[in-house]
């Protein structure tokens, strides 16, 4: 198949082709939210399973987010130089040949490892996505149709972990990592026909940051290991501590300069002068910490605190992805119809402060009413927020950076949920060990199963909540409601940086074209300038010579302009 420049401004398209042109990349990401929404009921008894400890369950959490957070501007730089529709058939293949080798997972560090294929393959999808969206669809348009992109999402978000508990009670947890297989097949087949994107314009041979991907990777998982594992693993004073911390703060400091010198940086510190593009960093990782702890403890809080089957937790989520997805669909047409996008965000970033503030008081024995309406709260908060982030970003990005613009939100926005969730993942353990070691002072265990149950815990495991006798379970629920409740805490005073930060955002309106329609204007406006200073040059030389008098004009900019204006003299005499 050929892509063409131009494609996109032959006609404008129609609704139905528009939905043709994004059917592949909607099922992609269908899929993607699928395979990682299907397994979240079922993880912890995916780790029990495995005989998987506190700390791995964090891991495996990590593992995937810190694949997807390095990869995600690497997808991104790429889009701006290669082929966009082989990068995202080759990101969809990634992740799910990942997410087939984690169903046969034989324990936790396998699971761990796979992960990070998953999450490579997960950076591709997102950041692409996005990219491939802007080049179809104009700013002012965009929300229109990603409202119902976004109810198709709604359908893997909340179908997913009914899914997910349904498949893991009647054929186990494994069965969830195959679930998307057919999906994924269709989203390849869709992509390849339905899919026409313009290929990257390019006047020099293509030139990778090789040496920036290298020290990017090395100083995030560094930092990353450094954060997770400190107080645990290690003392924070300690020579392993010092070292992990030293390597992590060279490796992203020589990152940082490397990307001022190299031809094609991964993250182009220009984009840093942009306000636009600086403050919608600074919102996405405040709002980011609270959108993937939401993710990541809900399925602990449900099962580990109130007893709840992977099923029954997959339903008590509907709230938050309701709130969620309702905001992302509402929010989405009515910045499509008034093009209005402020008052929106600032809205949901208050309501995301509302939400993750209630969050920090959850127990064990909370009424679910209000839990519920805890998680719609944040879920609207979110769901206003975080699509139009990179909505305004690339409405405010020139064409030849949208790539690496819009993957850079999601970057920063994915390394610090990880981030987030490590230290949150981190906190829970040890509010957990202390509140049960507590709870349990002065406890005489009467019965062999007490006894059995007292062991497990001291190994550290995660609990199988139902297998315990009545007495301990009620102590494991109490430290687990309590310590993910302490948890929520770190997120309230990030929510507060994301409220300021958009505040300062400048409102920029909309814009009616795509990125596509955008560089082609601009290489239209360039070569009229070129023909221009061509023109000058040759009046002010005397130099202008007719055509077919000589062979020696090289650019033929001259001749296109003469024949647009007989043209327009041909037209001016038809009428």
């Amino acid at each position: 198949m050929t892509n063409t420049p131009s494609a996109p401004l032959e006609t404008t398209r129609s609704a139905r082709e528009v939905f043709t042109a994004i059917s592949g990349l909607v099922v992609g990401m269908f899929v993607a939210v699928l395979s990682g929404t299907v397994v979240s009921t079922s993880m912890p008894v995916i780790i029990a399973d495995l005989g998987g400890t506190q700390s791995q369950y964090t891991w495996v959490i990590t593992a995937s987010l810190l694949a997807t957070a390095v990869s995600t501007p690497i997808w991104g730089k790429l889009a701006d130089l290669v082929d966009r529709k082989v990068l995202v058939q080759i990101s969809l293949i990634l992740f799910t040949v990942g997410t087939v080798i984690a169903g046969f997972s034989t324990d936790t560090n396998m699971l761990i490892a796979v992960r990070v294929i998953q999450g490579i393959g997960v950076g591709g999808l997102m950041s692409l996505v996005m990219i491939a969206v802007a080049l179809i669809i104009s700013p002012r348009e965009r929300g229109k149709y990603m409202g119902v992109v976004g109810g198709i999402m709604a359908l893997g978000t909340i179908g997913g972990p009914l899914l997910g508990g349904l498949l893991t009670d009647v054929w186990g947890w494994r069965s969830n990592f195959f679930v998307g297989v057919p999906f994924a097949i269709l989203a390849l087949v869709l992509l390849q026909f339905t899919l026409h994107l313009p290929k990257p314009q390019r006047d020099t041979k293509v030139s990778i940051d090789y040496f920036g991907i290298v020290l990017l990777a090395v100083g995030v998982s560094t930092l990353l290991i450094w954060v997770s594992m400190g107080g645990s693993q290690f003392d924070w004073d300690s020579s392993t501590s010092i070292m992990l911390a030293v390597t992590a703060g060279v490796a992203i400091a020589a990152f940082i300069t490397v990307e001022f010198f190299v031809k094609e940086p991964i993250v182009p510190m220009t984009l840093f002068r942009n306000r636009t593009f600086t403050l919608s960093v600074i919102a996405s990782i405040a709002i980011g910490v609270s959108m993937f702890a939401t993710s990541v403890f809900l399925a602990q809080y449900f099962q580990l605190a109130r007893g709840a089957t992977p099923t029954e937790s997959g339903l008590m989520t509907i709230p938050m992805i309701i709130g969620q997805m309702g905001a992302s669909i509402i929010i989405g047409q009515l910045v499509s119809r008034f093009g209005k996008w402020k008052g929106w965000m600032l809205t949901g970033s208050v309501l995301a402060t509302v939400g993750v503030s209630l969050m920090a008081t959850l127990r064990y024995d909370t009424p679910f009413p209000l839990v519920a309406v805890y998680m719609f709260v944040l879920g609207a908060g979110l769901g206003m927020v975080m699509q139009n982030l990179t909505l305004i970003v690339q409405n405010d990005t020139a064409p030849q950076q949208l790539g690496a613009a819009s993957s850079n939100v999601n970057f920063f926005r994915t390394i610090a949920g990880t981030i987030g969730v490590t230290v949150m993942g981190s906190l829970l353990s040890t509010s957990v060990a202390t509140y049960m070691t507590d709870a349990l002072k002065g406890f005489t265990p009467t019965t062999p199963d007490e006894i059995d149950a007292l062991q497990h815990l001291a190994s550290g495991d995660v609990p199988k909540v139902g297998q315990l006798p009545d007495t301990i379970r009620a102590i494991v629920e109490s430290a687990y409601g309590h310590g993910i409740a302490d948890s929520f805490i770190i997120a309230i005073p990030l929510a507060v940086i994301a409220i300021i930060a958009i505040a300062f955002i400048k409102n920029k309106p909309l814009s009616t074209k795509n990125a596509a329609e955008q560089m082609l204007e601009q290489a239209e406006e360039s070569v009229i300038e070129v023909s221009e200073a061509e023109v000058g040059a040759s009046l002010s030389t005397g130099a202008i010579r007719l055509e077919g008098a000589s062979t020696a004009p090289t650019t033929g900019s001259v001749r296109v302009l003469e024949r647009e204006d007989r043209e327009r003299e041909d037209r001016g005499g038809e009428r």
